[in-house]
């Protein structure tokens, strides 16, 4: 694990530029709001120049570079200058893998936002090697799905080196999905994987449902398994045998309904009405531990995720370079804990005996 020593003077921050690709998406325009509260420059890219444009409206000392997967050399230009690229651009089956080659190129650090099972999948097994290589460091899927339910996996295991099993549960009070959420279901049909018996495994046809007691707003619902990119990047660094991530029933008829709007902003921040709570159990033998997170708006929550993550890999002292888990390169508890109350209510509970399922 990294050191979590931020104690991080603007002089350096403004040191470096962040790439945002997808700047003009949904969850993009929320980080670089995010860098531009820290006081990080970020440059702007992604494929259309008059999107892009807009949102210098909000940020005009954000600089525009257009570019696209398809284009090599545009992403090259489009990195030049910055310390580390975060991909906001789904679906990231097609936009992950060009850009952490140009990554690679510039030598710079990756970071996406993606929920997609098989993007994580490549990032550790495809481009670790060519990351340590190079001296990068790569994290993929460092959102609300994977990044956050992986830091609280990681902070209930705690001084536990093994567990029986790790269990997320998330509940929804809705969800509007973005376009690019709808483009990313299209492009990923199909079953996902489970983590069972120490393998990636696919979950059974019909996914299957559980009761869930979730603590208060939401209290007990039926849930779905609906593993996502937690599945891969807990397995890669936590050892358990048992690995899977439900969802309650409300949100995902919400999603599965093809006019249901998308999210539209309810405060100044421009963030939804959307609640979510997130929450992890960590058992081994008869002892359940328990971490839990609550907040608003599972786009907005991303960005402080990602931006959180770009501010340490960019001021790490120590030198690492490879793919890694977000809470295999932070402390996962210090980390949630900087979130702060306005973020994210973050709560533990390391010592609850229960009977064994």
């Amino acid at each position: 694990m990294l050191s979590s020593q931020l104690s991080v003077s603007q002089t350096a921050k403004r040191d470096h530029k962040i790439a945002v690709f997808g700047a003009a998406g949904h969850t993009g325009r929320f980080v670089i709001a995010e860098l531009e509260r820290r006081g990080i420059g970020s440059i702007l890219a992604g494929r259309d120049a008059e999107k892009l444009s807009r949102v210098t409206k909000a940020h005009p000392a954000s600089e525009i570079r257009v570019a696209s997967v398809d284009d090599p050399r545009s992403l090259d230009r489009a990195l030049a200058g910055s310390s580390l690229i975060i991909n906001c651009a789904g679906p990231f089956l097609d936009t992950a893998g060009p850009i952490i080659e140009a990554a690679l190129r510039a030598r710079i650090h990756y970071l996406d936002v993606s929920a997609e099972q098989q993007v994580a999948l490549a990032a550790f097994e495809r481009f670790s090697e060519p990351a340590r290589t190079t001296g990068i460091v790569i994290v993929p899927a460092m959102a609300f799905y994977g990044g956050l339910g992986d830091l609280l996996a990681s902070a209930a295991m705690s001084d536990w080196t093994t567990a029986d099993e790790i269990r997320l549960g998330v509940a929804l009070d809705g969800w509007k999905p973005t376009r690019g959420t709808r483009l990313t279901g299209n492009r990923n049909p199909g079953r996902r994987f489970v983590f069972s018996k120490s393998e990636l495994s696919l979950v059974d046809d019909p996914p299957p449902k559980m009761q869930w007691d979730f603590p208060p707003p939401f209290g007990r619902q039926e849930v779905v398994a609906f593993p996502l990119a937690e599945t891969v990047v807990i397995s890669r660094h936590l050892r358990t045998p048992e690995i899977c991530m439900y969802l309650n029933l409300a949100p995902l008829a919400e999603l599965h309904d093809p006019y249901t709007p998308a999210p539209t902003a309810a405060d100044e921040r421009g963030r939804s009405g959307q609640t979510f709570l997130m929450d992890v159990v960590v058992r081994k033998g008869d002892e359940e531990r328990r971490a839990t997170a609550a907040g608003r708006d599972i786009y907005a929550i991303t960005a402080p995720l990602a931006v959180e993550a770009a501010e340490r890999i960019i001021t790490f002292r120590e030198h690492v370079a490879g793919t890694f888990a977000p809470g295999q390169i932070f402390d996962a508890k210090d980390f949630l804990e900087r979130l702060g109350s306005e973020r994210i209510s973050f709560d533990m509970n390391l010592s609850r005996n229960c009977t064994p399922t």
